[in-house]
């Protein structure tokens, strides 16, 4: 697959650019196109800006309103709900972690659920917005069936990706954010393209049995078998149950019914360190926890432990001088 280089403002003003010819305000456009190159400035390129082709799709579908009346509803000291009208799952989820941080500034703890949203891209965005005024970030959202429970050879839940955003004094945050199931299905497709075989235990066919070729993957396998089948579960219940959505297979089809409206629900939560220890203190432990991890002699074949979301913090310092990845076809429709 051939690629382009280009610097990350240029991706930005191209998807604005195609936004606003699908009818999207200026200011929506620019939100999720921040949050798209936000993925690919990491090296997230599956949640990158090839997804805008697929959101402008389902504009003129109908399937998401480019012009909706986003509202939060606040239902205690510490809660609320976004009703995201079935807009743009970026918007909606920012506007949402925001509230939660309100909420964790001035009461401790801020805990917003999302309903009738679309895709929201990727969660670090949302976590390290949190992390970045210091407070814990946390956010789950679930997505349509495409892996096996546990035991099961039929797909039930999706890749129901959770994040979590911790702050600290003078490193960058932590960044933990990860699908359930032990792959993303767009790695499935790579390795298809590639004419390579895949790793027993990504997928499996029909029946239920794990394949290393990639062409015949019917679902995803959850990571850590049993314990990522268990956490998926949460992350649906949280994020769907809790928003009053859908949950496992009743969840909307990404790329089929490009008319129909997601209704997906997603869950946000921030947590204000000063209300349980010494902010500064707690700052400062995570430094340190960091700088340990980081000294921990690396075992045979290693160069180094990292700490969660370092490789792609490295990776956005390094596309940020030197542009951003994407494939020609993406480049290519962006131009268009």
């Amino acid at each position: 697959m051939s690629k382009v280089v280009i610097p990350h403002e240029e991706a930005k003003e191209l998807v604005v650019k195609k936004l606003k010819g699908a009818g999207v305000n200026k200011e929506n456009a620019e939100k999720i196109a921040a949050i798209l190159v936000h993925a690919d400035l990491r090296n997230v390129n599956s949640h990158g800006v090839l997804r805008t082709e697929h959101y402008v799709s389902r504009i003129q579908a109908g399937g998401i309103n480019p012009n909706a009346n986003i509202e939060f509803k606040k239902t205690g000291p510490v809660t609320g709900i976004v009703d995201g009208d079935d807009g743009f799952g970026h918007v909606i989820s920012d506007i949402a972690m925001q509230h939660a941080m309100d909420m964790a500034k001035e009461n401790g703890v801020g805990m917003v659920t999302a309903i009738n949203s679309s895709h929201c891209g990727a969660l670090s965005y949302f976590v390290q917005k949190a992390a970045e005024q210091n407070l814990i970030g946390i956010a789950m959202t679930h997505t349509d069936k495409i892996v096996v429970p546990f035991g099961g050879k039929e797909s039930f839940l999706g890749t129901n990706p959770i994040a979590y955003g911790v702050p600290a004094k003078t490193k960058k945050p932590m960044i933990l954010d990860m699908a359930t199931s032990n792959v993303a299905f767009g790695k499935i497709l790579q390795y298809q393209e590639e004419g390579k075989e895949i790793p027993a235990g990504w997928g499996v066919d029909e029946n239920g049995e794990t394949v290393t070729d990639p062409t015949k993957v019917a679902s995803l396998s959850p990571f850590g078998g049993p314990k990522g089948y268990g956490l998926s579960l949460i992350v649906d219940i949280f994020s769907g149950l809790l928003a009053g959505a859908a949950f496992g297979p009743h969840v909307a089809k990404m790329y089929g019914d490009l008319d129909k409206k997601r209704k997906l629900g997603h869950y946000f939560c921030a947590i204000n360190p000063g209300f349980f220890t010494d902010t500064n203190t707690f700052l400062e432990q995570m430094d340190q926890m960091m700088e340990e991890l980081r000294n921990v002699p690396p075992a045979p074949g290693f160069s180094q432990v990292f700490v969660p979301g370092e490789i792609e913090q490295l990776n956005e310092e390094k596309n940020l001088e030197e542009g951003i990845s994407i494939a020609t076809t993406v480049y290519e429709y962006l131009k268009k």
